[in-house]
């Protein structure tokens, strides 16, 4: 009985030891996953709160590298090479810090990652990038540290940051264009298909190039699709001749594509093609 009792308390006391608090982090961490053109961006830093605290000029001293963050650093990873400051940087991951001030911050891309909080000084090795940028102000605070990506275009984005009333916006591109040019070269001189033509005529347009030569991939897609037009091609049809100045092409596209929507079901496209008829008809 005393043996029995003795290895009861023994686990009593084992499993006494071993629990432990469960709590919620006062900084939680958070991961932002983003395609950029075709660049997968990603994120990962905590996010402490104010508090009631003063932030920038007081916990975050002005003029001092800081970790842009909580906890360990706050990373910017992208799947391909991108540039920042016109500084073009390998794909890889890099630790985010800066160094506040009331007129401009200087942000940092650093190589070491693994630092908890900011070194003391950096070095000047592990600064893959460096840059100033002026900070804005915000109408209404923000509680809780933020770093997203915004304002995005096939080209780039906005790595942002905001805390307290302050706003900062890190622009930086990637690849895109190089790689899709690559891509629609490839594709285009073998065997394309109606959509290779269609996807290359829309990127064109997108992007601004030349029009003449996505007016004819275009017109080849449509001319490919025969009896089984899509009110989507028809539609992108329709704006690549208005964006080269053909109107005339432009308003029988955007006809077609109305017909064609209505016979879909499709009521998004057919309110766009009624309002583009509206408006380049009159």
């Amino acid at each position: 009985m005393k043996k029995l009792l003795f290895i009861f308390c023994a686990i009593l006391t084992s499993s006494n030891m071993s629990a432990q608090i469960v709590a919620p982090q006062p900084s939680p961490s958070s991961t932002v996953n983003q395609v950029v053109g075709l660049s997968n961006v990603t994120l990962a830093y905590s996010r402490p709160a104010m508090r009631g605290r003063n932030i920038f000029g007081g916990l975050v001293p002005f003029g001092e590298v800081w970790r842009t963050g909580a906890n360990q650093n706050s990373t910017f990873t992208s799947d391909t090479s991108f540039t920042v400051g016109g500084q073009e940087l390998a794909a890889g991951t890099y630790a985010v810090f800066t160094k506040p001030s009331s007129s401009a911050w200087e942000v940092y891309f650093y190589t070491k990652t693994d630092n908890w909080g900011a070194p003391k000084e950096l070095d000047s090795n592990l600064v893959a990038a460096s840059l100033k940028v002026e900070p804005s102000a915000l109408q209404d605070p923000v509680e809780s540290f933020y770093m997203g990506i915004e304002n995005m275009t096939n080209d780039g984005a906005d790595l942002v940051i905001e805390w307290e009333n302050t706003r900062v916006a890190v622009a930086f591109e990637v690849p895109t264009d190089a790689a899709v040019m690559a891509s629609i070269n490839k594709v285009l001189s073998a065997a394309p298909t109606l959509n290779d033509y269609y996807s290359a005529a829309v990127y064109y347009l997108n992007a601004g190039k030349d029009l003449d030569q996505a007016v004819t991939w275009v017109d080849k897609a449509i001319d490919m699709s025969g009896d089984d037009q899509k009110f989507y091609m028809l539609r992108q049809q329709s704006l690549i001749h208005m964006a080269n100045g053909d109107k005339k092409g432009a308003i029988k596209a955007a006809k077609l594509s109305l017909e064609k929507s209505k016979e879909a079901g499709n009521m998004d496209y057919v309110r766009m093609n009624e309002a583009s008829l509206k408006e380049w008809q009159n």
